[in-house]
């Protein structure tokens, strides 16, 4: 039951709704004079004014990639393709387009979660969630089946990711599967690989620490001499890639699955990640420009709750991660 999802690519703050569209004005590469926010590039890309580049924007008229970016002020790396397409309607709010779904059963919902989307609400306020837009492609789903019981469909929350982390990630729809994947992720079987950009020069270890909610400056992180009784070791396993400008390509796969393990691991062993806004306090290293956190969870792998095989799935490195991969490559 091992499946690989297509070569599909996602971009931040965006909505899958069409196919990428062949209609319209070729794509348009950006150069590195142009790099920056979405509704520069338009306007210098196409000629048109402010107003105009932005109007395109929130309509859905401009794709990044093979991708709709409505936020005007997204950040696009140099190397990306920008495409104009006039006759694209506005993508809907709580859209999950049938190209996030990696795979589907009665059981399981493995899903392509795009940049600038929280898995699960972060607080009264936050009604676009993953976890939403899978319900409601669920419950569509369900009124065209000739199954449909009507109702709330079940939908069980068994790990997360971080809001502008991309990647694949996993919710159950029974009870059952829900008490599998969960005795599974806390026993630490569940396979989790991601890709990361780091600054600086990393090398392949493995970094052990007791995570705690505030290491003393507010922040979450590695406790120090003798730790608090609320501390969670965290272990995660680095792999050196391939070395860039400034910065390396890393595999990261997680024994262990803390908030911010990743993250935190490696700003603390000064490499914090591009784009990394929380855990720099205290890095003296001069910044690399990206879109947004460069980290991508590539595979997940568990034992399937049903039928007891081990599935894995693949998910290549999105768009914009990898036009920085370009740009760090070339320069």
């Amino acid at each position: 039951m091992s499946s690989k999802c297509s070569q599909r690519l996602l971009k931040p703050l965006c909505t899958l709704t069409d196919p990428p569209a062949s209609r319209g004005p070729a794509p348009r590469t950006l150069p590195p004079e142009l790099a920056g926010s979405l509704d520069r590039a338009v306007r210098g890309l196409f000629g048109v004014s402010w107003g105009q580049a932005r109007s395109w924007i929130a309509s859905g008229k401009v794709r990044v990639g093979d991708a709709v970016v409505t936020d005007g002020t997204a950040r696009v790396a140099a190397g990306a393709e920008v495409r104009f397409d006039e006759r694209a309607r506005k993508p809907r709010p709580g859209d999950l387009s049938d190209e996030q779904i990696v795979h589907a059963d009665t059981h399981v919902l493995v899903l392509s979660k795009p940049a600038g989307i929280s898995t699960i609400p972060y607080d009264e306020t936050d009604k676009d969630t993953l976890e939403s837009r899978a319900r409601a492609w669920l419950e569509r789903r369900a009124k065209h089946g000739s199954s449909s019981r009507g109702g709330r469909v079940a939908l069980g929350v068994v790990h997360r990711i971080d809001k502008e982390t991309s990647g694949l990630l996993v919710f159950t729809r029974t009870w059952a599967a829900k008490q599998s994947l969960t005795s599974q992720f806390r026993q630490h079987s569940v396979h989790r690989r991601y890709l990361a950009i780091a600054h600086g020069d990393v090398s392949t270890r493995t970094i052990r620490s007791l995570l705690v909610e505030n290491r003393g400056d507010g922040l979450r992180g590695s406790a120090k001499g003798t730790p608090p009784g609320d501390a969670r070791e965290a272990i995660t396993h680095v792999e050196r890639l391939e070395g860039l400008r400034g910065a390396t390509l890393v595999a990261c796969r997680l024994e262990t699955g803390r908030t911010h393990q990743i993250r935190i691991h490696l700003a603390e062993g000064g490499h914090p990640l591009l784009g990394e806004k929380v855990y720099v306090r205290g890095w003296k290293g001069t910044p690399l420009e990206a879109p947004r956190l460069m980290l991508h969870a590539a595979e997940l792998g568990f034992l399937h709750p049903a039928t007891q095989r081990d599935v894995r799935w693949t998910l290549p490195m999105p768009a914009d991660m990898q036009a920085v991969l370009a740009r760090l490559r070339n320069a």
